[in-house]
């Protein structure tokens, strides 16, 4: 018998590809862990910039969990190729909301590291569905 999904019923991300861009490796073991948990498809899991603008050329990626700050670079390119390609985004990052880096992205969802597994789901459930997933 299969064991209960942390979740819900049915993986809420089912199908979904989702990038993921972090530059520490132990929170991007952790994004990865909960999004498979959560019934998505990893299209990438990328610690630079130029990794994931490679990933945002391919076709089929549903949604990305951005960390605002990637090394010494600011993630900006990466959010305005998905914006461009009507791919939605979430950040994911210890910036604080008045960072002027995120003043272009103003509508996006900015969640707070660390945050709850539940809710790292249901921002990208959001994101993609326009609904939250139901949080545990």
């Amino acid at each position: 018998m299969e064991q209960p999904f942390r979740f819900g019923v049915a993986p809420a991300l089912r199908g979904a590809r989702v990038l993921l861009v972090e530059d520490d490796i132990l929170l991007l073991m952790e994004l990865e862990a909960i999004l498979r948990e959560a019934g998505a498809e990893i299209a990438g899991c990328c610690r630079t910039v130029r990794e994931a603008l490679a990933v945002t050329e391919r076709d089929g990626l549903a949604a990305a969990v951005l960390d605002v700050r990637v090394g010494h670079e600011t993630i900006a390119p990466v959010a305005r190729q998905l914006a461009s390609r009507g791919t939605p985004f979430i950040f994911y990052t210890g910036q604080v909301e008045n960072d002027p880096d995120l003043a272009e992205w103003t509508g996006c969802r900015i969640l707070s590291k660390p945050a709850r597994a539940s809710a790292i789901v249901a921002a990208i459930a959001e994101a993609l569905h326009g609904v939250p997933a139901a949080r545990n």
